[in-house]
């Protein structure tokens, strides 16, 4: 190890700048957000260096940098020279910063644009809000010292508080919530009780793995258990922990499958039994994937949750296949509809759905094909009105077939479940004609 990394406190003490431009400007904002006193100067001089702990050299001149180094040497505080690490006594890492989470990345002055490519992969995988867990752990570190003596039980503790329920919810910004679960973890751990769990009621997408959020693949990588729609493919399901419960619990048209307060009951029962839970759903959570009801479910069983929302089906499918939902010139507004309208639930209005320049992205519609046309008909849409059907969107086996909105039942006729299709999307609208068709598989009909 060529240089000891270490964090210097240097709230209340004095660090100098010398030379101008946007180097200097960058050590002097890292000095001053560490609570530094700086002071600028265009030249050095033993004299000024009475009560300084470290100085920064970047006036972009290597004579003016190598005399400058030297005052600092001979007043012996430690310098840096900016890109010169044989000039400097300590070199500046990348910095990830997270309030009181940092994270300093160096290649010893090898190669700072290395340094700099690590630190963006380490932003990618590190919480935005990490910090809020910190100071979490802060708040309560006494309080638990105090309770649990032994060392080994305390880190195992710290580590089910970090890496569990408390952290997700602190992650997620419910700091609330995150406290009052903290609080039951210490009376859990006094009592000798076993700990509770969490629910993560997660989008997988439209089903490329590569859509997934990084926040999705996380959790994951996390949970114990993963109840999942049908319509997840394996190849998202391949980036869950290995020796995670996997269980099926989608519900499809013409299928024998859970029910809604079923697949409740099961997210209770394991969260109250301390697992890790995550419902994963095709799509968004909260977009036709009844993500609302089963958060209802948890509150209401005052069980610890969140949602990760996933890309939805019309924004991912659109964009596979190039077709813009909205376009200054052809389309200003978009709708999501269901094709299906649950038992009492409200039916879309389909008059204002059948407005010019409106774009309609229809979920669920491909076996209600010949009921969407004659709605679409009746509310005064023209018989020509483009639409697409995409099948499997964004996946390997993607399809596309496009026409006119008479032809609707036709179109897709080959895109039904009933004939072994995978989930599609119907799109209507002008800027169906915009959909990179050359590049798909495609069904053209006239």
């Amino acid at each position: 190890m060529k240089h000891l990394p270490f964090f210097f406190n240097l709230v209340g003490r004095t660090v100098v700048v010398v030379g101008q431009g946007h180097a200097a400007d960058r050590r002097a904002a890292l000095a001053a957000s560490a609570g530094a006193a700086v002071r600028r100067v265009e030249a050095l001089v033993v004299d000024m260096l009475a009560d300084v702990s470290a100085v920064f050299v970047a006036t972009g001149d290597p004579a003016r940098d190598a005399a400058a180094a030297q005052v600092a040497r001979r007043a012996r505080v430690p310098v840096n020279v900016v890109d010169r690490p044989g000039l400097s006594d300590f070199i500046m890492p990348a910095i990830v910063d997270r309030g009181d989470i940092v994270v300093a990345i160096s290649s010893g002055g090898a190669s700072p644009t290395l340094a700099t490519m690590l630190r963006t992969r380490i932003e990618t995988v590190l919480p935005e809000r990490i910090d809020i867990l910190a100071n979490l752990a802060k708040a309560f570190r006494a309080q638990v010292n105090a309770l649990i003596g032994e060392p080994g039980r305390r880190r195992a503790f710290w580590r089910r508080v970090v890496e569990g329920a408390v952290g997700r919810l602190a992650l997620a910004g419910d700091v609330p919530a995150a406290r009052r679960l903290m609080l039951s973890e210490l009376d859990s751990a006094r009592n000798d009780r076993p700990a509770i769990g969490i629910a993560h009621i997660v989008g997988a997408g439209p089903g490329d793995p590569d859509l997934l959020t990084v926040k999705a693949v996380q959790l994951l990588q996390e949970a114990d258990a993963i109840l999942h729609d049908d319509l997840v493919p394996p190849a998202i399901l391949k980036r869950a922990r290995r020796d995670a419960d996997l269980l099926a619990v989608g519900k499809r048209k013409g299928h024998t499958g859970w029910t809604q307060r079923a697949i409740e009951a099961e997210m209770i029962r394991r969260v109250q039994a301390g697992q890790t839970v995550v419902r994963l759903k095709a799509g968004d959570p909260f977009i036709f994937g009844r993500g609302g009801e089963e958060l209802e479910a948890l509150r209401a069983a005052g069980l610890p949750a969140t949602v990760v929302p996933g890309i939805t089906a019309a924004l991912g499918t659109a964009a596979s296949v190039g077709i813009p939902l909205t376009h200054r010139r052809i389309a200003s507004a978009v709708t999501f509809v269901t094709g299906h309208v649950a038992e009492g639930g409200q039916a879309p209005a389909w008059p204002a759905l059948a407005a010019q320049g409106h774009t309609v992205a229809i979920y669920m519609g491909a076996t209600e094909a010949a009921a969407v046309r004659d709605r679409l008909l009746e509310a005064g849409a023209p018989p020509q009105t483009a639409v697409a059907i995409v099948e499997n969107g964004t996946r390997p086996d993607e399809r596309i077939s496009v026409g006119c909105l008479s032809d609707l039942p036709r179109l897709a006729a080959a895109h039904t479940p009933t004939g072994g299709a995978g989930p599609s999307l119907i799109i209507v609208g002008d800027v169906v004609s915009l959909a990179h068709i050359h590049e798909q598989p495609v069904a053209q009909v006239s």
